[in-house]
């Protein structure tokens, strides 16, 4: 049932990128389908699992970071308008450690976007109640 849990798109979500493939070989990472999740329900999910964690382990701070870097484009993604986009800089700040075997989520806002194509976004992981790490970012909307 476990790996089921991590294979398997939770109910109402979807797999995030089947084109990415640095997501796609550190995922599956899951979207919601609609823009509102319910309340403590995340924008993005992954299941942490053993590959994700460091020597300590806890997930590793770099997964964290990839999956919170994900969850800057999905927060704004209806901005972008079909554009594709970049990192342009993006802040992380630990709060706690994640562990495997759970359901490791993001959500957040985007605070602003430019006539330029910048766009601020800031957010959260959490597992369940627990405030894993806040991150912001600054995101370059372009087109290909």
């Amino acid at each position: 049932m476990e790996h089921e849990n991590r294979t398997k798109a939770p109910e109402g979500y979807v797999q995030w990128s089947a084109k990415d493939r640095f997501e796609d070989r550190n995922g599956p990472i899951f979207v919601h389908k609609g823009r509102n999740p319910e309340p403590g329900q995340g924008l993005l999910k992954f299941y942490a699992e053993q590959r994700h964690c460091n020597g300590g382990g806890a997930v590793h701070g770099g997964m964290l970071m990839t999956f919170a870097d994900s969850a800057l484009f999905a927060i704004a993604r209806r901005a972008f308008e079909g554009d594709h986009g970049v990192t342009v800089t993006m802040n992380n700040e630990f709060v706690t450690a994640a562990w495997p075997d759970n359901w490791i989520e993001a959500d957040g806002e985007l605070v602003r976007k430019t006539k330029s194509g910048l766009m601020f976004v800031r957010g959260k992981l959490f597992c369940g109640e627990k405030t894993i790490l806040l991150f912001s970012g600054l995101l370059k909307r372009i087109s290909i």
